[in-house]
């Protein structure tokens, strides 16, 4: 097996290409900061109680967002409030909808966004000109207590005409703790998150968005599935979707991390899409199993699984008569955290 060692390419590729800029992370802040602001002024306004938590959740605070040519980022920012405080003028429990509708007239009170905030069926939506959006989950947070009268709480989201138990903070936790678990013996400690972001941009190319599986169910796939190459990613995200197509091609259920429940169902159609395309990937790769394999064929295979010509423009000193010829290559000494060169912001 020729074994072409494509991982300088493979790391350019995740910094240039995958990780988002300084800019595109600070306007995100701004914007979710300004989207915290407008809920408590609007519920101050409307004379309702606040939230007694908001927190970023999902994979802006997992460090798991990749770049998207139309800025169509999701950051996620849930609303916790006291059971207590989400009850109408008569004192009656809201319900889930109307949970969440207290919570979108809050944001649009003041009629000052071009794009006003709309309820969905597990959050409100605020969406802004650059593209991207931020939702906002709706929880109730409820005391009870346990078998040794000790007060616990636990969370529920307003999830369409229901409270469901659910905490996406959890999911976090779940994800930061696998991060470190995995990749013990690495030097950088993150070859797991970026073999993540690789197979969500993989996965989100313009065309299939609409199609493939949500961004925690490839999460949730990789996490079960990681096999760790010191120094090669390009060899670890290649075995880590051999080993979750395999898995796929048995069924397209999907555990959720921290709940008893699925993620996704056998059969699920947008599993299924994504597995049939990380089939299709599998085989353009198989190129690189042949013995006169060149690097311009390893790279060619790269593109083409990827959707670009990254990775054939990149220089190249291997002395391959096939690479090219295209000057030195640019030395990896090590595979910290990608830094983007467009302000040296840290994004996972």
């Amino acid at each position: 097996m020729a074994d072409i060692d494509c991982s300088t390419e493979m790391t350019n590729f995740h910094r240039d290409n995958v990780t988002l800029g300084l800019k595109q992370q600070q306007q995100m802040r701004v914007n979710r900061n300004a989207g915290r602001t407008r809920l408590e002024n609007g519920l101050t306004e409307a004379g309702k109680p606040q939230p007694k938590e908001v927190h970023s959740q999902g994979s802006y605070q997992m460090r798991t967002m990749v770049q998207d040519d139309k800025n169509d980022y999701d950051i996620d920012d849930g609303a916790y409030f006291a059971s207590a405080d989400l009850k109408d003028d008569n004192g009656n429990a809201l319900t889930p909808l109307a949970a969440r509708e207290r919570v979108c007239d809050a944001l649009k009170w003041d009629g000052r966004l071009k794009k006003e905030a709309e309820v969905k069926r597990n959050c409100v939506r605020q969406e802004y000109a650059e593209g991207h959006h931020i939702d906002l989950p709706v929880y109730r947070i409820v005391t009870t207590k346990n078998d040794d009268d000790e007060v616990v709480e636990h969370y529920e989201l307003a999830s369409g005409d229901d409270w469901v138990k659910s905490d996406a903070r959890a999911v976090t936790s779940w994800f930061n703790g696998k991060v470190g678990t995995l990749n013990e013996g690495e030097a950088d400690g993150s070859q797991m998150r970026r073999v993540t972001k690789l197979t969500k941009k993989f996965a989100r190319r313009q065309n299939w968005k609409k199609k493939t599986t949500s961004g925690i169910c490839i999460t949730k796939l990789v996490v079960d599935h990681f096999k760790a190459s010191t120094n090669r990613d390009d060899k670890a995200l290649r075995e880590t979707w051999k080993a979750i197509d395999s898995t796929l091609q048995v069924s397209t259920a999907i555990e959720h991390p921290v709940l008893d429940s699925k993620l996704a169902s056998s059969g699920d159609s947008q599993v299924s899409f994504f597995r049939d395309c990380l089939y299709d990937a599998l085989k353009d790769l198989e190129v690189l199993d042949e013995n006169d394999c060149t690097r311009t064929q390893a790279r060619e295979a790269w593109d083409k699984v990827f959707d670009t010509d990254f990775f054939t423009e990149q220089p190249d000193n291997s002395g391959d008569a096939g690479g090219g010829g295209k000057g030195a290559a640019m030395a990896v000494t090590s595979v910290e955290t990608a830094r983007r060169n467009d302000g040296g912001g840290r994004f996972g």
